[in-house]
């Protein structure tokens, strides 16, 4: 059964038609995307096809489905412009047709599941990179590699909000290093290969995008609160509730996203997210009151995990300069409106069960 809900279809469909002139260069190409089983993928999948009815576009849609979800893409198997192909980017992949675009989305990014799976992080990460800058390489018009906010470390204070030219606070050893350290080094590659070959990459820096579709065993916050509030249990934080993200809807990560697509400055890095800082007990208090009825408590709990806390950062929060500057992007979702609509995208997709 797809796992794909009416919140995800409108979602997908409201991006497409604000950006309908703006894709206008995808009409009559084919692009790849990688990791299309993932929370980012599934949804820009979702977005290209409801671009597609309007405009002449192909979708390789690829996945090897270590952690991304079949499910979520089950409505699209038959389409006629998305083919699905299970595929590890890891290994060489030869497309059937030209590729003129790529979104390089294809990550183990929860970090209860790169700490299962570290090896496999570091080798999307960077190999699956390395295939796609490669297959970018023959032609390609422009290609989107997904990087992550995890790249910055823990900021120093000086460096909030947090620019794209500031150059991080990482452990290159810790528990997170895997996916830190790895996304780090696929950005080196993308970098290098605009350098020695032009090669027409643009980078994204996503910062804690949440909506309808994520895995509610993902073990990041807003699933946790989210599952939580389906079963009426408590919304447990794992912490002191006083660190801080801006949490962006998935909705304004893919509009963002793919406008950098087709219109980013190559070889450039862009930070993408909303940059409403919030704490996390504030996150968790407006949790309670958008699930209500009834108001659900809130506890604080020591996490079984015991590398749970380590390097985690205490503040995160994008500066959007670049991206407001150079793009006509805006975030429109706000948070209270982003939390009620992933819930009810749950409760629907729980009642069709």
């Amino acid at each position: 059964m797809s796992t794909v809900t009416s919140v995800i279809r409108e979602d997908a469909r409201l991006v497409a038609a604000d950006l309908r002139a703006d894709l206008h260069p995808l009409a009559g190409t084919t692009l790849c995307l990688t990791g299309a089983g993932g929370f980012l993928g599934s949804f820009l999948v979702d977005v290209l096809a409801a671009v597609a009815e309007t405009t002449p576009l192909h979708v390789l849609a690829l996945d090897n489905f270590l952690t991304g979800l079949p499910n979520r893409l089950r409505h699209l198997a038959g389409h006629p412009h998305v083919e699905l192909v299970t595929h590890d980017v890891t290994r060489p992949y030869a497309p059937p047709r030209p590729v003129a675009w790529i979104v390089h989305a294809a990550s183990v990014a929860s970090p209860t599941f790169y700490r299962r799976f570290p090896l496999e992080t570091i080798d999307v990460n960077v190999n699956g990179t390395w295939r796609m800058l490669d297959l970018a390489r023959q032609g390609a018009r422009g290609m989107l590699a997904l990087s992550s906010s995890e790249i910055y470390g823990d900021p120093t204070p000086d460096a909030i909000p947090t620019p794209e030219s500031y150059r991080g606070n990482v452990s290159s050893t810790g528990p997170r290093a895997c996916y830190d350290e790895s996304k780090r080094l696929g950005e080196t590659l993308c970098t290098t290969y605009f350098r020695l070959h032009g090669t027409p990459v643009t980078i994204a820096r996503p910062f804690n995008v949440y909506g309808p579709g994520q895995r509610l065993d993902d073990r990041r916050i807003v699933p946790d609160l989210m599952a939580a509030a389906l079963a009426g249990r408590p919304l447990v934080l794992h912490s002191d509730g006083r660190a801080t993200r801006s949490f962006c809807h998935v909705r304004d990560a893919a509009r963002a996203m793919l406008l950098l697509l087709v219109a980013g400055e190559r070889g450039e890095v862009f930070n993408v997210g909303n940059d409403d800082e919030v704490t996390i007990a504030a996150l968790a208090e407006l949790m309670a009151e958008v699930a209500a009825p009834p108001r659900l408590a809130i506890e604080y709990r020591a996490s079984s995990e015991k590398d749970y806390l380590a390097d985690n950062p205490q503040r995160r929060c994008p500066d959007l300069g670049r991206l407001r500057s150079r793009t006509r992007w805006r975030p429109e979702v706000g948070l209270r409106e982003g939390l009620a609509r992933t819930l009810a995208s749950y409760r629907e997709a729980a009642g069709s069960t």
